[in-house]
């Protein structure tokens, strides 16, 4: 009878452990999910898969969401602003035009002239890079790589790009390098602001028990909501970025060559950790602690534990 009620009572703690880490692996799930699309992005960034394709359908994107907002609200000096100060663009409709046409035409129209605008300054940064690029090339033909100081007129970045191929492709290389470069850095820190942002829901939703409301559904919806808001903003900030990209470097003598990441040599320093160890006590050694002996407390009436057989108070308890 006993037996049986142990192996109940066992049951249910295995089905409740089983049943929590059932429930953590679905939340883990929304993460692994949105890490995928994010690791796909930057991987096509980092190795150059698709990332003209990924630069061309940000901006589709960016130009679709300023449309959309100002349209509905036929606030053309708004959609003008935006795509100024978004894509540093000209708004290449007229507000007629804004007003009256489909959203979906309007954007396509709008889009292919952001886009060729883009293309045509990518050419015209090349071209300007190209005199600088040739002569470093030709004085310090020993730089592999060389990192190229650009800015928006707000934030300035350095980018990395080889040298050879910038000289062999006429300056192109440099307009890839800056796209790459853009693309890791802002998808990088918008990952880490959603990854705080993540835990703090994850915290807040279990509060939703107390309204009789289930946490992962509350946990599921809004995650997906802060997720759109990421890519959005993913999107604004990248073609901000390099649709307003200049290059202020105009000598040679301002290009300066990459620097490798420096690596930390873990090995060293778990040596040099034992060796201040060893110093700050040479001698160590182990030492054994005596166990710690709990002493009943003799009472005032009890005998005296010396053997007299008078009580303690009359005895050695005269002393306390």
């Amino acid at each position: 009878m006993i037996t049986k009620s142990i192996e109940r009572a066992q049951r249910k703690v295995e089905e409740n452990n089983f049943g929590i880490r059932k429930r953590l692996l679905e939340y883990d799930d929304v993460m692994n999910s949105q890490r995928e699309v994010i690791y796909k992005k930057r991987r096509h960034a980092l190795y150059g898969e698709r990332l003209a394709v990924d630069i061309s359908n940000m901006i589709y994107d960016v130009v679709e969401n300023i449309i959309a907002t100002h349209q509905e609200d036929r606030d053309f000096e708004a959609y003008r602003m935006a795509m100024l100060t978004t894509l540093a663009a000209d708004a290449y409709v007229t507000e007629s035009e804004f007003i009256q046409k489909n959203k979906d035409e309007l954007t396509e129209e709008v889009y292919e002239k952001v886009y060729k605008n883009y293309r045509l300054k990518c050419e015209h940064l090349a071209q300007r890079a190209y005199p600088v690029i040739k002569e470093v090339y030709e004085n310090q033909s020993r730089y592999e790589n060389i990192a190229i100081p650009i800015t928006d007129g707000k934030n300035a970045m350095q980018v990395v790009a080889n040298l050879k191929k910038a000289y062999n492709d006429k300056g192109r290389e440099i307009t890839l390098a800056i796209e790459k470069g853009v693309t890791l850095g802002v998808i990088d820190d918008a990952w880490k602001d959603h990854l705080r942002e993540m835990d703090e829901l994850r915290s807040s939703v279990q509060n939703a028990t107390y309204e009789q409301k289930d946490p992962l559904l509350i946990y599921k919806f809004e995650s997906f909501e802060l997720f759109k808001i990421l890519l959005q903003k993913i999107n604004r900030d990248i073609t901000a970025f390099i649709t307003k990209a200049n290059l202020p470097v105009q000598e040679p003598s301002q290009v300066k060559e990459a620097q490798a990441p420096k690596r930390t040599d873990t090995s060293k320093l778990k040596e040099e950790r034992s060796d201040l160890l060893s110093r700050a006590n040479p001698t160590s050694e182990r030492q054994v602690t005596s166990p710690i002996r709990v002493e009943k407390k003799v009472g005032r009436n009890d005998p005296c534990p010396c053997g007299s057989g008078k009580k303690y108070k009359n005895c050695h308890g005269r002393e306390e």
